[in-house]
């Protein structure tokens, strides 16, 4: 019952982390790149195995994995500064 709950809450950190990185890509880029297409073979076609990004038709293409290292990526750096503004008031 516990791996049922771990894998749970893991799918849906996962989901999380997929969708913040994609808002990510789309407002960093200014709409040049774009995340792969939910629950498409896009980066299984287009992609070389394990690559974060590709480019398809001209356009920069951040695949799955991409996008949940962009979204890890923006929680650290959140953690980061929330961790350094709370010891700059505790002091």
């Amino acid at each position: 019952m516990t791996e049922f709950v771990v894998a749970m809450l893991w799918s849906a950190f996962e989901v999380l982390l997929v969708f913040t990185g994609a808002q990510l890509v789309r407002v960093a880029s200014l709409g040049r790149w774009r995340a792969v297409l939910w629950g498409s073979n896009e980066a299984r076609v287009f992609g070389a195995a394990g690559a974060l990004s590709f480019r398809h038709e001209g356009q920069r293409v951040v695949t799955a994995n991409g996008l949940i290292f962009v979204g890890l990526l923006f929680y650290g750096v959140l953690a980061l500064m929330v961790a350094s503004v709370w010891g700059l008031a505790s002091a």
